[in-house]
């Protein structure tokens, strides 16, 4: 019994970690995006980016080479539903 609830709050510290790693390097692009729109002299700005909802990725883009960052976003995409597949069917053989 005491194991099980060492090994739940050693998971839960892990998941805790990833999560803030996650934010933080979400909030540290942010910045960086913020900052190249501040200083770029051009006042032209390209954004592109996924959301997930579920398995669906919506991707989107705005700026005059936008394209290429969609097209970033679909890769990446992919890669992401490739590793959560693959991460489940990992950790359901383990149990």
């Amino acid at each position: 019994m005491i194991g099980e609830e060492q090994a739940e709050t050693k998971r839960f510290k892990r998941f805790l970690t990833m999560f803030f790693a996650g934010f933080f390097i979400l909030f540290l692009g942010v910045v960086f995006l913020a900052a190249a729109a501040l200083l770029s002299g051009t006042g032209v700005v390209n954004v592109g980016g996924v959301i997930f909802i579920w398995f669906f990725p919506i991707v989107f883009g705005a700026g005059p080479e936008a394209h290429w960052l969609m097209l970033i976003a679909v890769i990446l995409a992919v890669l992401s539903l490739v590793v959560l597949l693959t991460t489940r069917k990992t950790v359901g053989k383990g149990t």
